[in-house]
C-alpha cells in the first residue's frame, strides 16, 4: 500500500514537471556537445590517442588515471576565462583608450613622461614614479614625487646624494626600502651601465635592483613604447571581473594568467597609454568595493556583469513562479561547466555562495589576510636644554638593513611583551646609558603613554618614557675602546627632528610627550553648566557675581561668606572651590 502510494505520488510529479526536466536534460546535453565541439577547434590529437575527449564544458576536467598510466595533465582554464575573439579584443581597446583620453587625471609623472624628450631621463621619471606608487596613494605619492624630481631631475644627480637625504625626503611615505633600492639602482645605471637605462622589459627586470616584473614593464610600456602588458592590484580587479577569475589571485597559476590576459589585450600602437588606462580604470571606476559599473567603458566585455544580470533574472522567475525550484536554471552557453563541479583552477570554489549583495565585488576574490605580528618597542624621548635655550633632543640611527634601515629614531628597545613595567624602565634606562654615556636611573624615566603604529607585518606598540636631562649640555655618547660599537647619534632641535630622515612613527611618538606636557601646563576647567548647588543653597551664579579680590595669569578669586576663596579662570570656567561647588 506504502509503495503504491509512493508510485502515485512520483507519477504526478513527473506529469508535472517531468517535461520541463526532459527539456532540460536535452538542452544541457546539446550545449556540452557545442562546448566540446569548441574547445577542440585549433587542436591537435596526440599520435596514438584519437580523438581528444572533452567534458560538457569549457573546463578540461581530471580523471583518474588507469592503471600503469601516467598522472593527467592539470586542468586547463576554460575559454570562458580568456579573450580570444580578435574583434571583441580590438573593440576593448577602443573602448578603454577612448575613456581614457578624456577623462584620465591630470598627474604630474603623465606630464613628464609626455613632455620629456630624453628617453633616459623619461625612463627615469616614470621608474621613480611606479616605485613611489607602490602600496601608496596617488593623492600622497604627487607631493612626494614633484619634490624628488626638483632635487634630483637626473638619474646623475640622485646617483650624487646621500643615503641621508634620500631617507629625508622619503620619510612618511613608508616602505622605506624602496628609496634605498631606486638609489641603488640609480647608481648602478651610472656606473656601469653608463648612464643608459635598460630599453626592455627584460632587461630592466635583470639589471636594476628593485625592479620586478610590474615595473619593469610599466618603464618599457610607457617610455619606450614596448607592446608588454602589466599587473597591478588596479588591474587585477579588473581583468578578474572581466573574466570571472574567483580563484587566489595570489597563487602562481592565477598569476600566470592574469599575466596572460594582459599582454593579449595590450594595445601594440598605444602600449603605455593602454597600460595607464587599466591601471586608471581599476583606481577610479572598477574599485575594490563600490564599483562604478554604469561609468565602465567596458561593460559590455565584463563577465562579472553579465553574473549579476543572471542571477537577478534568475531571482525574478523565481519570485514570480515563473522558475520551477526543482530543476536548476538552463546553462548560460557563456559559463565554465566545470566551475561548479571544482575542477576549474580559475572559477571560485565551488563551497563559496554568490553573495547578491556584493555584485559584482564578488570578484576577485581574496585570500584570508595574515595577519602583522605583534611587537612592544620601549622608547624614551631624551630632552636637554639647547644653546638658544629651546629645546633638544636625541636620536640614534637604525641599523643599515631591516625594518626602517638608515633612519632615525629615539633611543629604543625591543621588549618581550610578558615584561613587567619595572624591568621594562630598568632596561630602557640601561640602553639609555648606553646611548648617552650618563647614569640614568629608572625612576627618573617618566611614563607618557603608548603609541600605536601598524606597519604591513609588524602591529608596534611603543612604550613611551621621556627624561629631562639637567645640569650641562650632554653631549652625544662617545665609544670608548673596549665598548661595542655605538649607532649614530646627534642632537637636534624641534625643527631639525621634523625635517631629519625619522618614520612617521617616531613623530607621533614625540607629538604624544608634547600632548603631555600641554596638559599638565593646563589647570583642570570644569564648566558652570556642571556645577551642582551647595549644601547651603548658594547658587554658582551667587559666586561668579562676588567682587574679584586679585587676578594671576587670568584666574580669578572671589571670596565666599565662610572665609575661602573660590578660584575662576576664564568666564564660566570653575578652577578651585573649597566651599563644594564641584561637578
Amino acid at each position: 500500500m506504502v509503495h503504491s502510494l509512493q508510485s502515485a505520488v512520483c507519477g504526478a510529479w513527473f506529469i508535472v514537471h517531468g517535461p520541463q526536466c526532459v527539456v532540460h536534460s536535452m538542452r544541457c546535453m546539446t550545449m556540452g556537445r557545442l562546448r566540446a565541439a569548441a574547445a577542440g577547434i585549433g587542436r591537435r590529437p596526440q599520435p596514438g590517442t584519437g580523438p581528444a575527449k572533452r567534458s560538457s564544458g569549457r573546463c578540461r576536467e581530471t580523471t583518474a588515471p588507469q592503471r600503469g598510466a601516467s598522472c593527467p595533465a592539470p586542468a586547463q582554464p576554460s575559454a570562458f576565462h580568456l579573450f580570444v575573439d580578435t574583434a571583441e579584443i580590438e573593440a576593448f581597446r577602443t573602448s578603454l583608450l577612448a575613456w581614457y583620453d578624456r577623462c584620465k587625471r591630470d598627474l604630474p609623472w603623465r606630464r613628464l613622461a609626455e613632455s620629456e624628450p630624453d628617453v633616459d631621463r623619461r625612463a627615469y621619471s616614470v621608474w621613480v614614479s611606479e616605485v613611489m606608487l607602490q602600496q601608496t596613494q596617488v593623492a600622497t605619492v604627487m607631493d612626494y614625487y614633484t619634490r624628488w624630481m626638483q632635487k634630483w631631475p637626473t638619474l646623475q644627480a640622485l646617483a650624487d646624494a646621500s643615503l641621508e637625504e634620500v631617507n629625508a625626503l622619503w620619510a612618511g611615505l613608508g616602505y622605506y626600502s624602496r628609496g634605498k633600492r631606486l638609489q641603488e639602482g640609480a647608481r648602478k645605471v651610472v656606473s656601469e651601465l653608463a648612464g643608459r637605462m635598460p630599453r626592455t622589459a627584460e632587461e630592466l627586470q635583470k639589471l636594476l635592483p628593485g625592479v620586478g616584473r610590474y615595473t619593469a614593464g610599466a618603464i618599457a610600456s610607457i617610455s619606450y613604447g614596448q607592446a608588454t602588458g602589466v599587473v597591478d592590484g588596479n588591474v587585477t580587479r579588473v581583468l578578474c571581473r572581466l573574466r570571472c577569475l574567483g580563484a587566489d589571485t595570489s597563487s602562481p597559476p592565477v598569476t600566470e594568467h592574469l599575466w596572460g590576459l594582459a599582454h593579449t589585450l595590450v594595445d601594440r600602437a598605444r602600449p603605455g597609454d593602454f597600460n595607464q588606462a587599466l591601471m586608471e580604470l581599476g583606481a577610479t571606476v572598477c574599485s575594490p568595493k563600490a564599483p562604478l559599473c554604469a561609468e565602465c567603458p567596458v561593460r559590455p566585455h565584463c563577465w562579472a556583469q553579465r553574473r549579476v544580470e543572471k542571477e537577478l533574472e534568475v531571482a525574478s522567475r523565481r519570485l514570480l513562479g515563473k522558475a520551477p525550484s526543482s530543476c536548476p536554471p538552463e546553462p548560460d552557453i557563456e559559463e565554465c561547466a566545470a566551475g561548479a563541479s571544482g575542477s576549474c583552477p580559475l572559477c571560485p570554489p565551488a563551497l563559496e555562495p554568490w553573495d547578491g549583495s556584493l555584485r559584482v565585488a564578488n570578484f576577485p576574490r581574496k585570500a584570508a589576510k595574515k595577519q602583522p605580528r605583534a611587537e612592544r618597542t620601549a622608547t624614551c624621548v631624551l630632552e636637554r636644554s639647547g644653546r638658544r635655550g629651546e629645546p633638544e633632543f636625541l636620536i640614534v640611527q637604525r641599523p643599515s638593513s631591516g625594518l626602517l634601515a638608515g633612519l632615525w629614531e629615539f633611543p629604543s628597545l625591543l621588549v618581550a611583551p610578558e615584561l613587567k613595567e619595572k624591568q621594562q624602565r630598568e632596561a630602557l634606562a640601561g640602553h639609555v646609558r648606553a646611548q648617552t654615556g650618563t647614569a640614568v636611573a629608572a625612576g627618573r624615566l617618566r611614563h607618557v603613554g603608548e603609541v600605536v603604529h601598524v606597519f604591513s607585518h609588524i602591529h608596534q606598540t611603543y612604550v613611551v618614557y621621556s627624561l629631562l636631562l639637567d645640569g650641562p649640555r650632554a653631549a652625544a655618547p662617545v665609544k670608548r675602546e673596549e665598548e661595542p660599537e655605538l649607532p649614530a647619534s646627534r642632537w637636534v632641535t624641534k625643527a631639525d627632528f621634523q625635517a631629519a630622515a625619522v618614520s612617521t612613527a617616531m613623530k607621533k611618538v614625540l607629538q604624544a610627550c608634547e600632548r603631555q606636557s600641554r596638559e599638565e601646563k593646563m589647570p583642570r576647567t570644569v564648566s558652570t553648566s556642571a556645577w551642582a548647588r551647595p549644601v547651603s543653597g548658594t547658587t554658582a551664579q551667587h559666586v561668579s557675581a562676588l567682587p574679584c579680590v586679585g587676578r594671576a595669569g587670568g584666574v580669578s578669586s572671589f571670596p565666599h561668606a565662610q572665609g575661602t576663596t573660590c578660584l575662576l579662570g576664564p568666564p564660566g570656567h570653575l578652577l578651585f572651590c573649597p566651599w563644594g561647588l564641584r561637578p
